[in-house]
């Protein structure tokens, strides 16, 4: 599942980023920047960081939490480029299962291993002349960082299984939600390949640290749900004293998420429960490696408190997560992502 936004994408006038008149010779903060939303001085600075890099065929690294919007500010730098008319190529670094990751990124030959039935095109040659997109980079296999590091110093590389040299001609974008320096120090994550990436790092701000934008983003989710509804339905006080209390820890796409939820619930005025009371509720406990349950939880809730408690065990590795959980890299990202966006 994609990053959801920073920023969303807008389904309205479109503004071009440039500070807007609202009284004679004072200049006021543009609400949004191509598909991204927010006029606080968080995303004022992302904004200013887009703009001087994004004509530029700088790497980019793009650091920041989950939810906070890293795919769309990818796509913005992309469309913001000479390659725009070209591919733009997401590639979710940890979601492909180990074994296939050399093929999926650089393609391979008919016959090269067991069910090579054809040709297959990876994602390196498809990003071609455009840009890809590597999400989730630090959560790549040692020996792939290796392979990766070689593609992006020499600008090609061979196929699976095949003898000719593919030379491919594209702009680099990756993304990581740890600190990419602090996987370098845990010996998760190659040095020269960080240095490699992050020819231009760029940090995105977290939900809580971007102001009144959360009312902002909150009240254009709103205008989205009530206009495919063909409704009006408005925020009670009481939900606007929430979505401006909470840190959102989810940041947009817990937002995002938990407004869907409200709305679909709400005849006229939308209330949102407390989240810090409803978390503040709950039972669970964890002390020297074991965790505790109340009888009664329900099997998805109790699933969810194994999970986090079982990352916050192993530091957020997700390789050793899923590895002693018994599931897939794939069905660990899967669950987190619903786990940020406040489901169960």
């Amino acid at each position: 599942m994609p990053d959801l936004p920073v920023s969303i994408e807008k389904t309205g006038a479109q503004s071009s980023g440039a500070p807007v008149d609202k009284m004679p010779g004072k200049q006021v903060a543009p609400d949004s920047f191509g598909v991204l939303l927010g006029r606080s001085p968080a995303m004022q600075e992302l904004y200013r960081q887009i703009e001087r890099v994004a004509t530029t065929d700088a790497s980019v690294l793009i650091i920041g939490e989950s939810g906070t919007g890293k795919e769309l500010i990818a796509k913005t730098l992309h469309e913001r480029s000479v390659r725009n008319s070209k591919p733009f190529i997401p590639v979710n670094c940890g979601a492909i299962p180990a074994k296939l990751v050399e093929a999926e990124l650089f393609g391979h030959e008919k016959g090269s291993f067991t069910g090579a039935v054809h040709q297959h095109i990876g994602y390196f040659e498809h990003a071609t002349q455009g840009t890809i997109f590597l999400d989730e980079v630090t959560e790549m296999a040692a020996e792939m960082q290796i392979k990766l590091l070689r593609v992006l110093e020499m600008a090609s590389f061979h196929r699976v299984g095949g003898t000719d040299l593919i030379h491919v001609d594209m702009r680099v974008v990756a993304a990581t939600n740890r600190d990419p320096f602090a996987a370098v120090s845990e010996g998760i994550f190659r040095e020269d390949l960080l240095y490699r990436l992050a020819v231009v790092p760029i940090r995105v701000p977290p939900l809580r640290e971007r102001g009144d934008d959360v009312e902002l983003l909150a009240q254009h989710f709103l205008g989205d749900l009530n206009r495919a509804s063909q409704t009006d339905k408005v925020f009670s006080r009481r939900a606007l004293d929430v979505v401006r209390g909470y840190a959102w820890p989810g940041n947009v796409r817990e937002l995002r998420n938990t407004i869907h939820r409200a709305f679909i619930l709400a005849d006229k005025n939308i209330d949102i429960a407390d989240p810090y009371a409803i978390s503040n509720n709950k039972k669970t406990s964890v002390s020297d490696g074991f965790i505790s349950l109340p009888i009664g939880t329900p099997l998805a809730e109790a699933q969810r408190e194994i999970i986090l408690a079982t990352l916050k065990h192993f530091e957020g590795d997700k390789r050793q997560v899923a590895q002693a959980l018994g599931i897939s890299l794939k069905t660990l990202y899967n669950r987190l992502d619903i786990y940020q966006a406040g489901g169960t």
